[in-house]
């Protein structure tokens, strides 16, 4: 159960609309024909009647994140990054009944889409940006994915305790990698879905996984992408191509390649019940996974 479901309120569709509504009557803003657009970690809304994106964290651990969102986008503005911008003139986060909230400028996508050449660009100049946040957590991904499975709706005994078993491996192939490429500020989430196509070119979004570690990581999930997802395009080479690195000829990846996959299949358990729709997608990802099934392809969550 989710922590929204211990306390009477899980993210239904009209709780959100509810939180929404309350968020946008206390800044002034219209929630009249407000289009959900995503429902995973966070609902996000894109208001009709602004050019305002709201999101809502969806689960614990998406909460405990959004201070460190809110700095990182501050960060990034004072050095002119091409990112997503948090409305100006409010305080951020709100917090409306024990939710975290961002309001965020609308970036409409009319740009070309974006390429694995254009996030690798984005995560080089990323990756040279000084003066990051001091507040900035360090790399523990097995954190947030314990935080998950501590709060999942509709998750059998069986499979968590299949997940659980899978944190404490990997958990322990990770101290025995040989990093390469020298540590730092990262995305955390970089992939082309977190990479919106601005009118004055690309811009990256969502940084609830920013922090310092391996830049490795950052490279890893356009690799998985690659490899797993049921892609058109493959746009894992042009990304080693700009940045100068390929991942996936490095002896660290396999590891790297199976944290990714379980992340993904643990992204969405605190919403399984809240958002149905997503529960078939969920469940390919699931068997494929704990069957080792490194061929079967997978569908974006939608």
């Amino acid at each position: 159960m989710t922590a929204a479901t211990n306390s009477g309120d899980r993210l239904t569709r009209e709780r959100l609309d509810d939180l929404l509504a309350t968020v946008c009557d206390r800044v002034g803003l219209s929630p009249q024909d407000a289009e959900l657009i995503k429902f995973t970690n966070n609902a996000v809304f894109r208001l009709r009647q602004e050019p305002v994106v709201v999101r809502i964290a969806g689960s614990t651990a998406a909460r405990v994140r959004v201070p460190t969102v809110v700095q990182v986008a501050r960060w990034l503005a004072r050095h002119d990054f091409p990112a997503v911008r948090l409305l100006p003139d409010i305080e951020q986060p709100l917090r409306v009944d024990g939710h975290m909230i961002t309001l965020w400028e609308c970036i409409p996508e009319v740009g070309p889409p974006p390429s694995g050449a254009d996030l690798a660009a984005l995560l080089h100049r990323l990756h040279l940006l000084p003066d990051p946040p001091q507040s900035l957590p360090p790399w523990r991904p097995m954190t947030e994915i314990r935080q998950r499975l501590a709060e999942p709706e509709d998750l059998s005994a069986d499979d968590r305790a299949f997940l659980l078993n899978e944190c404490d491996e990997l958990e322990e192939q990770l101290t025995t990698i040989g990093y390469v490429l020298a540590p730092g500020v990262i995305h955390g989430d970089a992939f082309l879905g977190n990479v919106i196509a601005g009118a004055q070119g690309p811009v990256l979004c969502d940084f609830d996984s920013t922090g310092i570690g391996p830049r490795e990581w950052d490279l890893t999930p356009v690799a998985v992408g690659s490899l797993r997802m049921d892609y058109p395009v493959d746009e894992h080479r042009p990304l080693a191509e700009r940045y100068g690195f390929d991942v996936t000829r490095w002896e660290g990846f396999p590891v790297l390649r199976r944290l990714r996959e379980l992340k993904l299949v643990t992204s969405v358990l605190p919403i399984l019940r809240s958002n149905p729709a997503i529960r078939p997608q969920w469940e390919q990802r699931m068997h494929s996974f704990t069957a080792g099934d490194l061929t079967a392809r997978w569908q974006p969550y939608r």
